[in-house]
Order: C-alpha cells, then sequence, then structure tokens
C-alpha cells in the first residue's frame, strides 16, 4: 500500500504489534534538512543513553521502520530525536512533515552499542560525530553516568555547513542550566566543532584533525593511547571506516555489551 502523502491528512492504522503509538509533543526545524522533534514517553519504556530504537508512522498496513538513536537521555520524561529531512526517503520524506499532536510509532526495544557499557573504565571520552551521529551523544551527555566513568568528555561534531551545527551547539550552550548534570560538566565537557564545505574557523573532517594531530594540540591532550582513552563513534558509513581504522592503529581494541572495550561504534542509520 502507498504511504500517504502527509501524516495529518492521512487515515491512521493500527500500531504493529510490541509497538507504542505515542504523540508528538515538539518539532523544530534548524534548516532544510535537519530537524528534531519529541514525543511522548510510555511509563514502561526503559533504555539506556546512547541506544537507538525503530521508528514509523501509522499511515500505512505495513509502516515502515527506521533506527534512530535518542537523543534524550534515560531521565528524560519524554523521548526526543534528530533527524535528517530526505525528499524521497521512505520514512523521512513523511516524518519531516509531523506536528505536535500527530502519531508516531516506536518498537518497544530499544538496543546499540553507543552506551557506557561497552567501553571499559577511562580518564577521557571522546564522542566523534558527523550530521545527525550527533544523537546518541545528546543524550549519553545529559547522562551522569557519563561523568562517574570518565574524566574528560570530548565531543567532536563536525558538519558540512555551519549551520548544521546549530543542534549541538544550542545543546551544549544549555547544559550549564541543567538541574542533573550542570555542575558535573563545569571544566570536563569540551565541545569541539568542525566543517567542511564553507569557511570555518576549524574547516576539516574530524580524521584530519586526528591525523595531524590539531585535535590533540588544540585541546592541550597528548595522542590516543588505550590506558586512557576511549572513542565512541557515529557518523556516515566512510567516517565509521576511517575512525575505526585510526583507532585500531592507536592500539585501542573494539568494544561490546558482552565484552567492553576502548571504543565502539554504532551501525544504525535512517534512510
Amino acid at each position: 500500500m502507498a504511504i500517504a502523502e502527509t501524516i495529518t491528512d492521512s487515515q491512521e492504522f493500527p500500531a504493529p504489534a510490541n509497538t507504542f503509538a505515542e504523540t508528538v509533543t515538539l518539532v523544530e526545524h534548524y534548516t532544510e534538512e535537519l530537524f528534531r522533534f519529541r514525543i511522548t514517553r510510555p511509563a514502561s519504556f526503559r533504555f539506556r543513553s546512547g541506544e537507538f530504537v525503530m521508528i514509523g508512522l501509522p499511515n500505512a498496513e505495513k509502516p515502515v521502520f527506521r533506527a534512530y538513536s535518542i537523543a534524550s537521555p534515560s531521565w528524560d520524561d519524554e523521548i526526543e530525536f534528530f533527524s535528517i529531512k530526505v525528499a524521497d526517503g521512505p520514512l523521512t520524506e513523511h516524518l519531516q512533515k509531523i506536528r505536535p499532536g500527530d502519531t508516531v510509532l516506536m518498537k518497544k526495544k530499544p538496543t546499540g552499542t553507543l552506551v557506557n557499557d561497552a567501553l571499559l573504565p577511562g580518564k577521557r571520552l571522546y564522542m566523534l560525530s558527523t550530521g545527525t551521529g550527533i544523537a546518541p551523544f545528546a543524550s549519553l551527555i545529559r547522562d551522569p553516568e557519563t561523568y562517574d566513568k570518565f574524566d574528560q568528555v570530548i565531543l567532536t561534531h563536525t558538519c558540512r555547513f555551519a549551520a548544521e551545527l546549530a543542534y549541538g551547539e544550542n545543546l551544549v550552550a544549555d547544559m550549564a542550566e541543567d538541574p542533573l548534570v550542570g555542575e558535573l560538566t563545569a571544566g570536563r565537557l569540551t565541545h569541539y566543532t568542525s566543517v567542511t564545505r564553507e569557511p570555518f574557523p576549524r574547516p576539516q573532517r574530524i580524521t584530519d584533525a586526528i591525523t595531524s594531530g590539531a585535535l590533540f594540540e588544540e585541546l592541550g591532550v597528548p595522542a590516543l593511547d588505550p590506558a586512557h582513552d576511549r572513542v565512541m563513534i557515529c557518523g556516515s558509513m566512510a567516517m565509521l571506516a576511517d575512525c575505526k581504522d585510526i583507532c585500531l592503529q592507536a592500539g585501542l581494541n573494539e568494544g561490546a555489551n558482552n565484552k567492553p572495550g576502548e571504543f565502539v561504534v554504532e551501525r544504525a542509520f535512517v534512510d
């Protein structure tokens, strides 16, 4: 069955088994290609900060579901997502049109490797992200457990254009006033941004900043060391591969939920 052209004008079908039907509470568009939205949180829904979940829309008998990292921390009363807009994407073509009051479907089982449990304790935690790959880190930097496990948290975010950095910039700017982790982040959370397709103070990919040593020089920290450093990676396929190679060459071992290591990679993507 063809997916309806809009959400609010389409017939809503019953939620599939093992799926929550939740209400959109907020939609904020940053650029023509990026937006965030929040939905109500089911009372029974539990997740670890950094995990992802499958979401869809009630506009077909067999709705399209895609993996989305949860951008809100595990203690939040609502669920937040940060999304791209794709004109012909099976889900995002329609998801970008949602408004407060609309319904979003969410599978009941979250999962993922970008969680604190998948990393060994360390001194510094690097969160390397591109584009909407910042979403799981938006969850983790607002979780007290992250600061219990690491002395320093370095969030890097690389986008094509400066306007695409707004979600992360706004989030970090608001951290100081966060009643739960505001004091924990003081002097311990660093936000390192770069842009690749227009003039910017750091006009480079994060991989180049690492391999050239510019990242470490600017932050005043030593190069990656498996004895002290831990890394989480989320972004495009090419970025994931390149960053994984950098970690392996530095002597870091990949971790998982059942075997914590020095770095972890997320492989779930939206369309």
